[in-house]
């Protein structure tokens, strides 16, 4: 077997001692998902206080639905999926927030060198709209295609590309790339 495989086997096994009430394998699987879970979070709400709840919440859903869960891929997917939706439902219920570019950090900008260029990059990025920041850290950070972001948000695959295309073509356009090529 390889190093791949023997980790998909050992969480596949996580996830069926936690479907069995295991409490310490449940605790593992939060160990192993709390970054993507508060790193979608905290990039659509770079409040940490906020983001950590949202975690929470989502956690508290899946510890009510793990027997619900069929694989490590679908658990992913579900995980994913429900943080999306939870930071739609409290953008909804506060409506959108100014964001601290000191605390936003897309996962783009710690692979830039130039720390000016870095600053600039959060700033353009926070100032996007919310559902335009969150699609592009499903993208970006998360590394999803549009069909996978389509489905986790719940919107037409469609719109996911306008919305990724809209927040592409604005960074774009700042930085002064929108010369045609």
């Amino acid at each position: 077997m390889t190093a791949i495989a023997d980790a998909e086997c050992a969480v596949e096994d996580t996830l069926r001692r936690a479907q069995h009430g295991d409490h310490d394998a449940f605790a593992a699987i939060i160990s192993d998902y709390q970054g993507v879970v508060f790193g979608i979070a905290y990039n659509f709400f770079p409040h940490r206080a906020l983001a950590e709840e949202i975690a929470q919440e989502v956690f508290l859903q899946l510890y009510r639905n793990i027997a619900a869960i069929h694989s490590p891929s679908h658990l992913l997917y579900w995980l994913r999926q429900v943080t999306s939706r939870k930071c739609i439902d409290e953008m909804r219920r506060s409506g959108p927030r100014r964001v601290n570019l000191d605390d936003l950090e897309i996962a783009v900008t710690p692979r830039l060198i130039d720390p000016l260029i870095a600053r600039r990059l959060r700033e353009l990025i926070a100032a996007l709209p919310d559902m335009q920041r969150l699609i592009l850290t499903l993208r970006y950070q998360e590394e999803l295609g549009p069909a996978d972001i389509s489905r986790i948000v719940g919107m037409p695959e469609n719109t996911v590309k306008s919305y990724l295309h809209r927040a592409l073509t604005a960074l774009r356009k700042e930085f002064g790339g929108d010369r045609e090529h």
